[in-house]
C-alpha cells in the first residue's frame, strides 16, 4: 500500500469512526522525496478518491494534483519540519476532544493504554486563528514528547509514523476524552500513579524514535 493509499484510507476512517464531521479535518503523509501527500479542501470523504489527493512541497506549493490542498496545510508542514520522525499528521474535530479544546483543558493521561499510545497528558496549544502559520507553530510546540495536542477553540492534531497509527491514536484520545468527561460527571477522575505514567510514557517516546 502506498502512502497515498494510506492517507485516503485514514481520511475515510476518520469520518467512518466519527472523529470528524462533514468535510472538516485533514490527513497527510510524508513521501520519500521530501514532499507530502495531503487531503484536498472541501471534498466529501465518502466520494474522495486517490485522484483528489494533493502533493505539496515543504513550502506548501502544489507539485502534483488538481485540487486545492487543505486549508490547514501549515499545521501539517510545521509538524513535519519540527519532527523528522513523524510520517503522518491528522487534524480533526472529534466531539469530546473538541469539548476539551474549547474549554482549554488538557486531556489527562488517566488510562494505561493512553500513556502508551499518546505519551502523556494531551496539552492545549495557545490559540491562533485557523489557517495561520501561528496555528501550526503553536501545535508543534506541544508535540515534542506527546503524539496529540488540542488546538484551543478548534480541534485536535495528532502525529505518528503512519496514517493508520495516527488514526488509532486519534481514536484513543477521543475515547479517553469521553471517559474523562463521564468520570467527571460522576464526581471526578483519578490520576494514574506518576510512576505508571512515567513508565508507560517512556514506551511511547521509545517507539516514536524507533517505529516498528
Amino acid at each position: 500500500m502506498t502512502v497515498h493509499d494510506e492517507v485516503l484510507a485514514a481520511a475515510k476512517d476518520m469520518l467512518r469512526l466519527g472523529l470528524t464531521a462533514g468535510t472538516s479535518g485533514n490527513v497527510s503523509g510524508r513521501l520519500d522525496d521530501g514532499c507530502f501527500v495531503i487531503t484536498p479542501s472541501s471534498i466529501d470523504y465518502t466520494e474522495m478518491t486517490l485522484a483528489d489527493l494533493v502533493v505539496i512541497d515543504a513550502a506548501g506549493e502544489v507539485v502534483e494534483g488538481t485540487r486545492s490542498p487543505s486549508s490547514e496545510k501549515l499545521v501539517h508542514l510545521a509538524c513535519y519540519k519540527r519532527f523528522p520522525e513523524v510520517g503522518s499528521v491528522i487534524h480533526a474535530h472529534p466531539l469530546y476532544a473538541s469539548m476539551f479544546a474549547v474549554a482549554r483543558q488538557p486531556i489527562p493521561s488517566a488510562i494505561d493504554e493512553f500513556a502508551v499510545y499518546v505519551g502523556g497528558d494531551v496539552p492545549v496549544a495557545d490559540y491562533a486563528m485557523t489557517g495561520t502559520p501561528e496555528l501550526g507553530e503553536n501545535a508543534a510546540d506541544c508535540l515534542g514528547s506527546v503524539g496529540s495536542a488540542l488546538l484551543a477553540n478548534h480541534g485536535s492534531v495528532t502525529v505518528s509514523d503512519s496514517p493508520a497509527k495516527a488514526i488509532h491514536q486519534l481514536g484513543v484520545v477521543e475515547r479517553a476524552a469521553q471517559i474523562i468527561w463521564g468520570a467527571r460527571a460522576l464526581g471526578g477522575d483519578a490520576e494514574l500513579p506518576a510512576s505508571t505514567n512515567d513508565t508507560l510514557s517512556g514506551y511511547y517516546r521509545m517507539l516514536r524514535q524507533r517505529p516498528s
